[in-house]
C-alpha cells in the first residue's frame, strides 16, 4: 500500500497515531488500493503499515462507524463491498442534499466563486484530452466543492464523505466510456448558476448526479431499477414522478 500522508511537520498526525492509520487505509479504501470485498488480517495490516495494534484498531473503528470496513472473525476486516443498493441509496442522499445545498449557494456567489468554477472546468477538460484520470479527479472535486461551499459547514461536511465514498463507483463509471469525462453537464450547471437560476441549476446537478449512479448500476446489476433514486429526482425536477409499488 503506497503512502497516502507524509509526516513534514506541518499538522500531518504522527506516524503512531490513529488519525495517521486512518487517512492511509481510508485513502487506499476509496483509490480502490485496497479492493471493495478485500479480506485483510489486522496483523499483517499493522505490519504493512509499520505501526503498533492499538492505533490500527482505534483507525479500523472510525472505518467501521463510516462504513468503509467490516470486522469479521478472527481479527481480520473485510472492505465494504460495492452493490447496486448502496449505490442508490449514497446516490439519493446526496443527490437530495447536494441539490438543496447548491440552491442555498446560488444567490450567495460572487464573481470570484464563478471564476473558480470557471478554472476547475478548464483544467477538467484539459485532462480529460489527456486521459489523466488521477488529475481529472482533483479539479473535479473542487467544482463540486465550490458549488456548493456557501451553504453552510454541515452541508460542507456532509457532502465530502459522500463525495469521497461516491469515489469507488465514480472510478467505475470513469472506466465505462468517454462520457464519463465530458464536461458539458458541467458547463450547463454553470451557466445556470451565472443566469441565477438556482431551480435550473439544482435539476441539471441532479440529473448529473443521477447519471453516474445509472451507468454504474447497470454495470453493477443489468437491469436494476434505481426507484428510490428516481423518487428523489422527482422531487429535485429532474424527473417525472415513477410510481412505487
Amino acid at each position: 500500500m503506497s503512502d497516502l500522508v507524509h509526516e513534514d511537520g506541518n499538522g500531518v498526525p504522527a506516524r503512531q497515531s490513529a488519525e495517521y492509520v486512518y487517512r492511509r487505509v481510508r485513502g487506499a479504501i476509496l483509490n480502490g488500493e485496497l479492493k471493495p470485498g478485500e479480506t485483510m488480517s489486522q496483523v499483517a495490516l499493522a505490519d504493512e503499515l509499520g505501526v503498533s495494534r492499538t492505533p490500527l484498531r482505534e483507525a479500523l473503528r472510525m472505518l467501521q462507524g463510516e462504513g468503509l470496513i467490516e470486522a469479521r472473525m478472527n481479527r481480520r476486516v473485510r472492505v465494504a463491498p460495492v452493490s447496486a443498493d448502496d449505490l442508490e441509496e449514497l446516490y439519493a442522499v446526496r443527490v437530495a442534499l447536494e441539490a438543496q445545498a447548491l440552491r442555498l449557494s446560488v444567490g450567495r456567489m460572487r464573481s470570484e466563486h464563478i471564476a473558480r468554477l470557471e478554472g476547475s472546468i478548464a483544467e477538467m477538460a484539459h485532462f480529460a484530452e489527456q486521459r489523466d484520470m488521477q488529475r481529472w479527479l482533483v479539479p473535479h472535486a473542487e467544482y463540486h466543492r465550490q458549488l456548493t461551499v456557501l451553504a453552510g459547514e454541515r452541508f460542507s461536511v456532509l457532502l465530502s464523505q459522500m463525495f469521497d465514498h461516491a469515489e469507488r463507483y465514480r472510478r467505475l463509471h470513469l472506466g465505462a466510456g468517454p462520457s464519463a469525462w465530458a464536461t458539458a453537464d458541467h458547463r450547463e450547471i454553470l451557466d445556470a448558476v451565472k443566469a441565477g437560476d438556482e431551480y435550473q441549476a439544482a435539476a441539471l446537478l441532479a440529473q448529473h448526479l443521477s447519471r453516474v449512479a445509472f451507468e454504474v448500476a447497470e454495470l453493477l446489476e443489468p437491469g436494476r431499477e434505481l426507484l428510490t433514486l428516481r423518487r428523489v429526482l422527482a422531487d429535485a425536477g429532474a424527473v417525472p414522478p415513477v410510481p412505487v409499488d
